[in-house]
């Protein structure tokens, strides 16, 4: 484990905590930031309460009905925020026009606009913001700094495969004509338990948009370079919810990017048992002098044993303390009034290209991202 950096501790107030409740825990957990209430606003459903409780429960700390009271009479110099996808945005933007830095769970918002909003917020307001991601894991780190070294030249391309081998319902089927539509809402709801609700709202979302920010902001960290255009091809293929919403599980997407550099990703939510780890996800880099290529999820020791379960990994990761090292990245990034490693604009212009990239999924043709 890395050495914590020495300074204020800051207060936290975790607001929302219905998707991820891992993410107000890693923050929780590094020494330096300490969750002190649980808050959301009073009109919410019951549903959303009761896992807000059960956060506040957990981490013995109150949970206040009440957004404003808790960020105006509880001292708090941080706000985390994983709520429901659509709300993102509005929530880290009351956090920032009260003078809170804020870490916020992905994707940045389902609108564009409301992302734009918060990048404004936070520049006015002189704030930091850092979006929950993984680009800490020690071997993009690692990679990263190869690439600085100059260990194979020039980069000049990037692929990336994303697969996330977790769970989305029943499988994709021919069911007879009439039978209800899966619904959205309900289905993300019941997947909470296995960890598998990373788009819960009312807005259906696929792979694209709830994982999209993962491989975007790898190849943001390795490059430097930000997307022009994105030609991507879309299909509901594995799971029937993503069917029935009309909403990809699978994607291809061609990147052009500043500098003529070319990007690639291939992605998609490929199933429980598909990948004995939580799915294959390998990155490789093009220079002028050589290429890199590493498995996001290393280092890991495999085990083999009889009786072996899903919930039992096979694979267990080495030195997966990422959550930390986010943590100590916005730290030091307060500390020093440096930037962080995804900041607001970067996570604007990621969402961006998610969004470019689901219209030409659609239409078919390329898309310039705004």
């Amino acid at each position: 484990m890395s050495s914590p950096s020495r300074g204020e501790i800051f207060r936290v107030a975790a607001l929302s905590a219905v998707k991820h409740g891992y993410v107000p825990e890693g923050v929780h957990a590094h020494p330096r930031f300490e969750v002190v209430v649980v808050a959301d606003d009073a009109d919410r459903p019951d549903w959303t309460h009761e896992r807000n409780q059960k956060l506040a429960d957990d981490l013995g700390v109150p949970y206040v009905r009440d957004v404003e009271k808790a960020l105006t009479e509880c001292d708090v110099q941080v706000a985390v925020v994983s709520s429901e996808a659509e709300r993102h945005c509005d929530l880290s933007l009351r956090a920032a026009d009260k003078g809170l830095h804020v870490v916020q769970d992905k994707p940045m918002s389902t609108s564009l606009s409301e992302c734009d909003r918060v990048v404004e917020a936070v520049e006015r307001n002189g704030v930091k913001f850092l979006m929950w991601n993984r680009n800490t894991m020690p071997a993009v780190l690692q990679a990263h700094e190869a690439i600085k070294s100059g260990a194979i030249g020039d980069p000049y391309a990037v692929h990336v495969d994303f697969y996330f081998a977790k769970d989305a319902g029943p499988r994709k089927t021919s069911d007879e004509p009439g039978t209800p539509p899966i619904n959205w809402l309900e289905a993300l709801k019941a997947a909470h338990a296995d960890g598998g609700d990373g788009g819960v709202g009312n807005k259906p979302m696929g792979e694209l948009e709830i994982e999209g920010i993962y491989p975007l902001a790898h190849v943001f960290m390795l490059t430097g370079a930000k997307v022009n255009r994105v030609f991507a091809r879309t299909a509901s293929h594995f799971h029937q919810r993503n069917v029935d919403n009309d909403i990809d599980d699978l994607s291809t997407v061609t990147l052009e990017m500043d500098g003529g550099l070319l990007g690639t990703l291939s992605m998609g939510r490929t199933g429980a048992g598909s990948h004995p780890d939580s799915g294959g996800i390998k990155i490789h880099v093009l220079g002028s002098n050589g290429a890199l290529v590493f498995n996001e999820p290393s280092p890991e020791v495999m085990v083999f044993h009889r009786g072996i379960t899903i919930q039992n990994s096979i694979h267990q990761r080495i030195g997966g303390e990422y959550d930390f090292l986010l943590m100590e990245d916005l730290a030091n990034a307060i500390d020093t009034d440096g930037d962080t490693v995804l900041n607001a604009r970067a996570s604007r212009d990621i969402a961006a290209t998610v969004e470019a990239a689901i219209e030409s999924g659609t239409t078919g043709k390329p898309v310039d991202v705004r």
